[in-house]
């Protein structure tokens, strides 16, 4: 599984923007899809993730003003960022869970996007 990630970009605080990441290759079918950022200097923190099923979980610094949605036929996920701070900035990296044989998973990851929210 490969994942490739776009949209990215310089925006404005209080602006939007969208991320988009989807999965291609030969597998057997992804489960929990998810966004994860990592601040310079900062260690890498969880932003939402996304369950086959549709239940959402999001970090309390961006609930309210991110949503998380995936398309299962296109093994695609969505992250809408709207309201965006400074503190925002981030490289923003896509994360996956391939399903293998015998019910074992393995987490993939993209290569990242850059986020950056000028003040």
């Amino acid at each position: 599984v490969q994942l490739v990630e776009s949209g990215g970009g310089l925006v404005q605080a209080g602006g939007s923007l969208m991320l988009s990441c989807a999965a291609s290759g030969s597998f057997l079918a992804i489960n929990a899809m998810g966004w994860y950022r990592q601040a310079p200097g900062k260690q890498r923190e969880l932003v939402a993730t996304i369950t086959r099923s549709g239940s959402t979980n999001y970090a309390d610094s961006v609930k309210g003003r991110f949503t998380i949605s995936r398309d299962n036929a296109k093994n695609m996920v969505i992250l809408q960022m709207n309201s965006l701070k400074p503190e925002d900035t981030a490289v923003y990296y896509c994360n996956c869970w391939e399903v293998l044989v015998l019910a074992k998973n393995r987490e993939i990851w993209g290569q990242g996007t850059l986020v950056t929210v000028s003040s």
